[in-house]
């Protein structure tokens, strides 16, 4: 029995790809595809055609306001292993330091000091960086 050949990538990973490279950048993508295994490969193809293709390209809300739930959510989950990344994805999203400024205040209040503590010391690295800090 042989294996069966990959798919071609459908309409909606072409798009999530699309999104994905716009809204993270392609140095970004271009490391998480080339770091892909055998044994990840399948998540990567996931996420890029679910959330990139089929979520970020729903026209219900823009991307400023997608950014700015996703990085509500990293907080409130604690997920700061992208967060970083995502601070960059929102100001390429149009975001502006003072937004995220304001974001992060707010999620002091609702998620809890402690996370937002350590998402404002995550921020300032990504801002300063990027030469906003």
């Amino acid at each position: 029995m042989g294996e069966t050949p990959p798919a071609a990538p459908s309409a909606r990973y072409d798009a999530g790809m699309t999104v994905r490279r716009e809204v993270l950048g392609d140095a970004h993508v271009d490391r998480a595809t080339a770091n892909a295994t055998e044994f990840t490969r399948d998540f990567q193809d996931l996420i890029t055609e679910y959330a990139w293709g089929e979520i970020w390209t729903r026209p219900g809300l823009d991307r400023r306001s997608r950014s700015l739930i996703t990085l509500t959510a990293m907080v409130a989950r604690g997920h700061h292993e992208e967060f970083a990344m995502h601070v960059r994805a929102a100001l390429r999203n149009g975001l502006t330091v003072e937004e995220i400024k304001e974001l992060l205040l707010q999620t002091a209040i609702y998620c809890g000091v402690p996370d937002a503590n350590t998402a404002f010391r995550i921020a300032q690295e990504v801002l300063a960086d990027e030469g906003l800090a």
